[in-house]
């Protein structure tokens, strides 16, 4: 269904899942679209982002930040154009960033509205390579990895936005790079486009031993946004002083329970304590909003100069947002998951 001019339609949290989401977990909604007031921007949403982190708003356990509410609008950051008008800053036409959710129209009244001017040139960017994930990328790696010319830093989701741009600024600062992946086209990509050294597939049978042989001197850094498996295999190859940025663990946002197996917590605590490894988790706007402009500037200059590579995973439609997202949390996306709602004109 296209986006209309006179409707909107908005997808809302159902219900909370159990495990992995499915789609009674949503229930979309039509209304009449709102009129702005006085001091308020009516937007149209174009681009809707797509990230990991929207599992963890759909439950209610604990946080750094509230859930979504039975029956509101589902999350999400959006780049939108401004239908019309009273707010100072804003003007018909403008392209802005924001975080309207899933769905076609907003009423804001500018807070935390950026504006992205009236001819932006690639505008979905400003939710990937130029936007959060970027940010990301650029922060946990360069304040928190602290990369050297000549170590060794592992990223896992290779082809995905952060771990992307990890493993290219990685290379700019001489590291010596080996993404994971899902899939041997993912691992051609990450080194015929992306310029990583190697690239793994997490699914081979032999993967860890890969892994080490991809690592002869071990691993100095190690930028964590998977779990799972492939934390198990970096784990025994980590040096002494090595520094583990810490932004997610999408392996397992739909678990139920805790992994089967031995308690393996006194073992990573060991690891930590004798090689002196640096652990550090972080959200990138509660800790990082105040350096926004310098990722901005430098990751821009670089984007311009084509150091830096970016690919989209476009879907088209509002109604298809749901399927989009569950395959995101199945790493059946290949680059930013992005949908397009509507057209950018």
């Amino acid at each position: 269904m296209n986006q209309q001019s006179h409707r909107n339609r908005r997808w809302v949290l159902a219900s909370r899942p159990h495990g992995a989401p499915n789609a009674d977990n949503f229930r979309l909604e039509e209304d009449s679209i709102a009129t702005p007031g006085e001091g308020q921007v009516l937007l149209r949403t174009v681009y809707l982002s797509l990230d990991p982190y929207m599992r963890g708003r759909m439950s209610d356990a604990p946080s750094y930040t509230p859930p979504v509410q039975i029956n509101e609008v589902m999350c999400g950051g959006t780049v939108s154009r401004v239908v019309s008008s009273l707010h100072p800053d804003f003007a018909e036409g403008d392209w802005v960033l924001g975080y309207s959710g899933w769905q076609d129209y907003d009423i804001s009244g500018g807070e935390g509205l950026v504006n992205l001017g009236a001819n932006p040139q690639h505008p979905s960017w400003a939710l990937g390579v130029l936007g959060m994930p970027g940010f990301t990328a650029y922060m946990g790696l360069l304040d928190i990895g602290q990369p050297k010319a000549g170590e060794t830093l592992v990223v896992a989701a290779a082809t995905g936005p952060v771990g992307s741009t990890v493993g290219q600024i990685g290379k700019l600062k001489g590291c010596h790079v080996v993404g994971v992946a899902g899939g041997s086209e993912k691992c051609r990509h990450a080194v015929d486009v992306l310029g990583f050294d190697h690239c793994l597939d997490h699914h081979a049978p032999d993967f860890a031993q890969q892994l080490k042989t991809a690592c002869p001197q071990g691993i100095d850094i190690y930028f964590e946004n998977v779990g799972g498996k492939v934390f198990d295999a970096v784990l025994p190859l980590l040096n002494t002083a090595a520094r583990i940025p810490l932004c997610g663990l999408v392996s397992g946002y739909n678990a139920t329970e805790l992994p089967a197996g031995p308690d393996r917590i006194p073992l990573l605590m060991a690891t930590l304590l004798k090689k002196r490894i640096r652990l550090q988790g972080f959200i990138i706007n509660q800790d990082y909003g105040h350096r926004l402009n310098e990722f901005q500037q430098e990751m821009g200059q670089w984007v311009s100069e084509g150091k830096i590579h970016y690919r989209e995973h476009v879907t088209e439609g509002l109604e298809n947002a749901p399927d989009a997202f569950f395959g995101l949390l199945e790493g059946k996306n290949f680059g930013k998951a992005v949908v397009k709602i509507g057209a950018e004109s």
